[in-house]
């Protein structure tokens, strides 16, 4: 496959072929990229920062998440640009520069995943593999207009993957075609061939869809048709996620006192189990690597450094409170959702920022971002992006969360639902 460096997606460029070739492997003849927080053997893990990078040596081996798409036959092409130290879901990096987001080569490529999602969405690679923390992967391909995957927490090994925050690290992978996630994902959570499950309900929380900067019809009405033609209607309900969190996450109190309730686009129960998810990862990111930031003082971007800074300053209070918050959601989400139950919300509240939007622009949009993504990101639950279309020419996306092991499931629903998807965008689209 030709590759293109006008997209900046790539940091270096390199094959690694599969160590055996045979066109029977899942994976054989697809090309893949790996974001530069994987160790590949022979090669410097980067993290995003040239600093990170000239002051560690190459990696002695290889993580498996990265052998095992490799055994499985498909081909490495490169390591992909990055955030800094995974600290941001932008996509800018004032070192390496900012991979072009091949949907709106004038807005944000989403991070801290850019490159392989850029990577992906301009055709450089047939997939490739990120990791998500606070939503590194989620977000970067709503962006980019591409499938997105972020798979239950600890499902697979992030061994020889640099920690950000081990309360959510996350080995996520991305796709243009729906066949092609579902593949990689049965590589890399070692799934068994096994029939589709047929969802029981698909919830679709009113609240969490008012959070949209563009008009909410245009993702439920697309989705709630491709899901009666499909499945029926009557698996589709409607709730108020914030109710249902507030009444049944009693540790949230502890955050919720700090939310302005006023504020307009603001759920409170969402707002606070943002903040719990962000306190416990500025703990585990200070307790990896406030060492190593110490002794270097490492030359880091705008928003980074601040975010790094406040990690460092980080105490012990409130953490065993976060950790209670984990179990609670955990537990009340898999009651909700049971089985083979689906919540789908949308990924992010819109359409990606501008480039060099400054900071105090974004601080809305990022809080209502955060009270989505920390939903699957608190409760450990598997979650999908699914492109759904352009909005303004803007690239849009739903998702879909299903609970904690679910994975195989919620890869084969993304198959049996994304043309379906696919023509009901397309329909919404030429209707604005």
């Amino acid at each position: 496959m030709a590759m293109s460096p006008e997209y900046g997606a790539f940091i270096s460029k390199f094959v690694l072929k599969p160590p055996a070739s045979s066109p029977s492997l899942p994976l054989a003849g697809l090309t893949f990229a790996v974001k530069d927080i994987f160790d590949v053997e022979g090669h410097v893990t980067g993290f995003g920062n040239p600093d990170w990078a000239r002051t560690h040596a190459p990696a002695s081996s290889t993580a498996p998440a990265v052998l095992n798409v490799l055994k499985a036959g498909a081909t490495c092409v490169g390591k992909t640009v990055m955030d800094e130290m995974a600290y941001s879901i932008n996509g800018e990096n004032k070192h390496y520069g900012t991979p072009r987001n091949p949907c709106a080569p004038d807005r944000v490529p989403g991070g801290s995943s850019s490159g392989s999602a850029v990577a992906v969405g301009a055709m450089l690679a047939d997939f490739s593999l990120g990791s998500d923390t606070g939503g590194s992967v989620r977000v970067p391909a709503s962006y980019c207009g591409i499938l997105g995957f972020r798979p239950s927490h600890n499902a697979i090994s992030t061994v020889g993957v640099i920690p950000m925050a081990q309360a959510f690290d996350t080995v996520g992978w991305f796709a243009r075609e729906p066949s092609i996630l579902k593949q990689v994902g049965r590589v890399l959570l070692e799934l068994p061939e096994a029939d589709p499950n047929r969802p029981s309900q698909i919830i679709i929380p009113r609240d969490c869809f008012q959070l949209l900067d563009i008009p909410s019809e245009r993702l439920t009405q697309a989705f709630v048709r491709s899901v009666e033609k499909l499945f029926g209607g009557d698996i589709i309900k409607h709730t108020v996620l914030g109710d249902y969190v507030r009444d049944n996450v009693p540790a949230l109190s502890s955050f919720l006192f700090q939310i302005n309730e006023d504020q307009v686009d603001n759920i409170p129960s969402l707002a606070a189990l943002s903040s719990a998810m962000r306190l416990l990862q500025r703990y585990e990111f200070k307790n990896n690597h406030k060492d190593w930031v110490s002794a270097v003082k490492p030359d880091l971007g705008p928003g980074i450094s601040e975010r790094v800074r406040e990690a460092l300053q980080t105490t012990e209070e409130n953490i065993d409170i976060c950790q209670s918050v984990k179990k609670e959601l955990h537990s009340a989400l898999t009651s909700l959702l049971g089985d083979f139950g689906i919540l789908a919300i949308p990924t992010v509240p819109g359409p990606p920022p501008k480039l060099q939007t400054d900071a105090s622009s974004l601080e809305v949009f990022r809080a209502k971002a955060f009270s989505l993504l920390s939903i699957a990101g608190v409760s450990g639950f598997c979650q999908v992006s699914i492109p759904m279309g352009l909005h303004d020419n803007l690239p849009i996306s739903i998702s879909l969360l299903a609970k904690h092991g679910a994975d195989g499931f919620l890869l084969d629903l993304v198959e049996t639902l994304y043309e379906s998807l696919k023509e009901q965008a397309a329909v919404a689209e030429k209707s604005v």
